[in-house]
């Protein structure tokens, strides 16, 4: 989907992410995800 590439691209750039991974660790890192929760929380 070239949508979702497109926003995956500006979170990488906004965040000095180098890859999906890097915004996954800054998800846990910032509390938007939490281990074992299976979803992600809403701010």
């Amino acid at each position: 989907m070239r949508g979702a590439c497109s926003d995956v691209g500006r979170l990488l750039t906004k965040l000095g992410a180098r890859d999906r991974s890097q915004l996954v660790v800054l998800a846990y890192e910032t509390g938007l995800l939490v281990p074992g929760s299976g979803e992600p929380r809403l701010l």
